[in-house]
């Protein structure tokens, strides 16, 4: 022990492996003795004497696992939201895009930022960089347009609209912390009425489905931005 009255870090240390030890050799003789004797004549014992009791006590758990096996490995598929258009139809017609909707759809989140990375790599952006991941404190992509601007992006691969929530977080380390000159949000199911308000506000640039179909079959970005932008002022 030290003058402090603590124990020095050695003597710890191996205390702590003799009682690691000794509990791993008492679990040791517990599964190979009272255990196994347990499972294998008690339980394999009562199984075998009752075999339509053990069929039906066994059956639900079955079922409930093969359940969850068919839905971790069954493709997931997202609802279409309000600013949607219809995409399966009008796609076939398409003469090669670079994604279309139901692959963006089926992706994982990060290959999702990955092919908006790419998309900007197509529209001659500059510096793309994939920058997603733990501590990315909401820039997923990082590039510069034409004009030398810096765009930060954020995409949401999300099954429902983006919320105010979301849009707010963004908001305070687009420019703050990332000094974005264009702050964009992607939104694979579009965007709420709040979240659309906030971000007309404080001018962020929202891409929501309509805007990504067209983006991701062809058009520039910016072009795609201000086709939803004239179509939505030529509407109200």
């Amino acid at each position: 022990m030290r003058e402090d009255g603590t124990f020095d870090p050695l003597l710890k240390f191996i205390a702590g492996a003799v009682v690691a030890v000794a509990a791993a050799k008492v679990l040791w003789q517990w599964l190979t003795t009272t255990f196994w004797h347990w499972l294998t004549v008690d339980a394999w014992g009562w199984i075998t004497g009752h075999p339509w009791w053990s069929a039906l006590i066994a059956s639900p758990i079955l079922l409930v696992a093969a359940l969850l096996l068919l839905r971790a490995f069954a493709p997931r598929e997202y609802p279409h939201y309000a600013d949607d258009d219809s995409d399966d139809e009008e796609e076939e017609e398409l003469a090669d895009p670079l994604y279309r909707m139901r692959h963006l759809d089926a992706m994982h989140p990060t290959d999702f930022e990955k092919a908006c990375a790419a998309l900007l790599v197509r529209d001659g952006f500059t510096n793309v960089q994939h920058s997603g991941g733990r501590g990315d404190l909401g820039a997923d992509v990082i590039a510069y347009d034409h004009l030398g601007r810096k765009v930060v992006v954020q995409c949401k691969h999300y099954a429902k609209p983006v919320g105010s929530r979301d849009v707010q977080t963004f908001n305070g380390t687009a420019r703050p912390v990332h000094h974005a000159d264009v702050p964009v949000m992607v939104g694979l199911n579009g965007f709420t009425a709040d979240a659309r308000a906030l971000g007309d506000h404080q001018d962020l640039e929202l891409v929501g489905r309509r805007t990504l179909k067209r983006w991701a079959h062809g058009t520039p970005l910016y072009a795609a931005i201000d086709a939803e932008l004239y179509e939505d002022r030529a509407a109200a």
